[in-house]
């Protein structure tokens, strides 16, 4: 309520002023002092007090209370403000805290100690980072980070002199600064590429795997890059502050989703949940789970799911030798060579299984748990080359032939066990033959022994050694019935018993595959067959057809002759000594003329480099002393 206030001595406050109880604390009442001695007011004495209570004169503003508080209110804060100027004017202010730690009020002096003890250790110190689901460190000193001590300081500045700003930071409340860092931008930014590269992680979509004939699925995960230049930024402002900073990533979406990998995943289960039975001819085979497995993939597609597909070929492959014996193999027509003329044996057209359609409903199949099975179809396979095609070839006359001589005994064998191969091969018009490809591997269980071969320039043996000899004569026989070259190549080598310039060698690694391989194409209008004779001491190949051509051979000179050089032969095994033989360069040119006018329709000239053959050197034989007496 309003009331009078009486102040010491007699004085009184404006009776204008109104009291806000409500907002204002009570002040404890005053007791006044008598005066002095002396006083005007010298008299009898008198006890006033000012009291909450008193009743307030009627209409007279209760305003005095309320001002004596906020005037006491403002001085105190004056005093404080004026306290706190004098004590803590320079310092740093209260508050402030760099790369986490707290140096608010602390003086210059102390700010700078503090920071250097607690700072300056981490300046050297791996700092940890995180790039998406990649955690990395960074070394300071190779990403070319360092601190600038006076900056630091300097940010983080005076005391304010703002009154308010000053007496509010007594009651609490922080503020981060930060550091200020020297860079330097070659070595950052080789860091960012290293880190960019570090964080990189391309999306994986989502897939079903197989351990053996059991499915899990693989969750999709998409892909992450890091941005260089907000890492840059985050890295400056923070490497000094003690934890692990987050580094921003772009992420690289998926197709997949959980939802498609655990619907493909179900299918999966239930395809690989028993064998599906393939009831041929008579006989019937299994499609193993674990074959399925193998064969069954998963792939993305849109709206999130995985669509399966099937690999046929392995299928097949797993099938196919168990229905062998329910198919019939055909056979090609051969021209055999009695009585020194050539005639056609028939040829067999073979059945057997439509693999091409055969597994068409497989997939459907898969996704059933029960009634898993399938019934193939047979269809008839013609032979290659039929009797009627065979004689309509116009293999009527030898049109080409060459002879070759000298062989030992093992080389001898596999010569004989190529020439039985080749034999009666025919080649239609435009077809390629391979020698290596009509073959097929020349191993020890096609027949083949060990024989001599060169190799390095030294003598060694071989499997299948000794067939650069039929190569040769094939070569010939097909270079005089004028016959397209389609490559070949000769020894590195000359080997005297071979005309120079005009002979073949062939390679084979031991699995098979072919290295150094003869071919030639018949660019005739009419077929032609391949004959040849063997004898324990020589190999003729003809080749028969329709003639087109007379062949001549002219061979060049030798030019650019190198002498051969020393070579020690093996220390181990038997050593084989030789003179070797000089390199030099040659030539051979085949003419071509018509077979009916004598015509030249063409030349082609071949120049050849062979390289010296070593001279093989073995050491002698260490000398043994006789037994002692």
């Amino acid at each position: 309520m309003p009331e009078d206030q009486d102040w010491p001595g007699g004085a009184r406050w404006p009776e204008s002023h109104t009291e806000q109880t409500d907002l204002l604390p009570r002040v404890p009442a005053v007791v006044a002092q008598p005066p002095p001695v002396g006083s005007p007011l010298d008299g009898p004495t008198e006890k006033l007090t000012l009291s909450q209570g008193e009743p307030q004169e009627p209409g007279k503003p209760g305003w005095r209370k309320p001002a004596i508080i906020a005037g006491a209110v403002l001085g105190a804060l004056a005093v404080l403000y004026g306290v706190d100027l004098a004590v803590s004017s320079g310092d740093v202010p209260r508050g402030t805290t760099v790369a986490g730690v707290d140096v608010g009020g602390m003086s210059q002096v102390e700010a700078e100690r503090e920071l250097r003890e607690k700072i300056e250790p981490r300046l050297t110190q791996p700092v940890a980072v995180k790039i998406g689901v990649v955690e990395e460190k960074v070394d300071p000193t190779k990403a070319g980070l360092t601190l600038n001590w006076g900056a630091t300081l300097e940010q983080a500045g005076d005391q304010p002199l703002n009154p308010f700003t000053r007496l509010s930071s007594l009651f609490g409340g922080t503020r981060e600064v930060g550091v200020v860092t020297a860079t330097n931008e070659s070595a950052l930014a080789s860091e960012i590429d290293r880190l960019k590269a570090a964080g990189a992680r391309p999306p994986v979509e989502g897939a079903i795997r197989f351990d053996g004939a059991t499915p899990a699925g693989v969750e999709p995960v998409p892909g992450q890059e890091l941005d260089g230049g907000k890492a840059r930024t985050i890295i400056v402002a923070g490497w000094v502050g003690g934890t692990a900073l987050e580094l921003p990533v772009t992420s690289t979406p998926v197709k997949t989703t959980s939802d498609g990998v655990r619907t493909a995943l179900d299918l999966a289960k239930v395809a690989v949940s028993g064998p599906v039975t393939v009831k041929g001819d008579g006989k019937d085979a299994k499609i193993e789970p674990a074959v399925i497995a193998t064969a069954l993939a998963f792939e993305p597609v849109d709206g999130g799911g995985l669509a399966p597909k099937l690999d046929l070929v392995k299928i097949t492959d797993a099938v196919k030798p168990q229905l062998a014996s329910t198919e019939k193999e055909g056979k090609d027509a051969q021209v055999v060579f009695e009585g020194g003329a050539p005639a056609v044996t028939p040829s067999v057209d073979g059945t057997g299984v439509k693999y091409d359609t055969a597994f068409a409903t497989l997939l459907d199949v898969l996704k059933k748990p029960d009634g898993r099975e399938i019934k193939v179809e047979y269809t008839k396979t013609p032979a290659k080359v039929t009797t009627e095609q065979a004689n309509q070839l116009g293999i009527k006359e030898v049109i080409g032939e060459f002879t070759t001589k000298g062989f030992a005994t093992d080389s001898g064998i596999n010569i004989r066990t190529v020439a039985t191969k080749v034999n009666g091969a025919i080649v239609k018009p435009g077809e390629t033959f391979s020698l290596n490809g009509y073959t097929g591997p020349r191993t020890a269980a096609q027949g083949y022994v060990e024989a001599g071969v060169i190799k390095d320039g030294a003598p060694g043996r071989e499997v299948g050694g000794g067939i650069s000899q039929f190569a040769t004569t094939l070569y010939n026989a097909s270079y005089f019935s004028g016959l397209k070259d389609a490559g070949h190549k000769e020894h590195s080598y000359y080997i005297s018993r071979y005309p120079a310039a005009r002979e073949a060698t062939v390679f084979q690694n031991h699995d098979g595959s072919s290295v150094i391989d003869l071919k030639f194409t018949n660019d005739a209008q009419t077929g032609i067959a391949i004959q040849t004779i063997w004898t324990p001491s020589s190999i003729t190949v003809k080749i028969w057809g329709t003639k087109r051509y007379t062949v001549e051979s002219v061979t060049g000179g030798r030019s650019a002759e190198t002498p051969p050089q020393e070579k020690p032969g093996p220390t181990t095994g038997k050593c084989s000594p030789s003179n070797g033989a000089p390199g030099f360069t040659t030539s051979d040119t085949r003419i071509l003329r018509d077979a009916g006018t004598g015509a030249e329709v063409r030349r082609d000239t071949r120049t050849v480099r062979y390289n010296p053959q070593p001279k093989i050197v073995c050491a002698p034989a260490p000398v043994v002393p006789p037994p002692a007496g």
